[in-house]
């Protein structure tokens, strides 16, 4: 005999369904960000490592978005 869920149980299912998606597309979304390189002695932009097949950014060209990553 199969259980019938509750309107409760539904509820929470897809909740977490939804959570767990999220969680999923932030990661992914995060993953993709590119590295800009800055000299930590002259603070300017040394370099642009993009992940992205489409992503053509540059020290001329910073994206938004970057992880801010310090270099000698």
């Amino acid at each position: 005999m199969i259980k019938r869920l509750t309107f409760g149980q539904v509820i929470t299912a897809l909740f977490c369904g939804a959570a767990v998606g999220f969680m999923i597309l932030s990661f992914l979304s995060a993953m993709a960000l590119p590295d800009v390189w800055f000299s930590h002695s002259t603070g300017d932009c040394v370099k642009v490592l993009n992940y992205n097949e489409g992503d053509n950014y540059s020290c001329e060209n910073l994206p938004n978005r970057f992880y801010h990553v310090w270099v000698k």
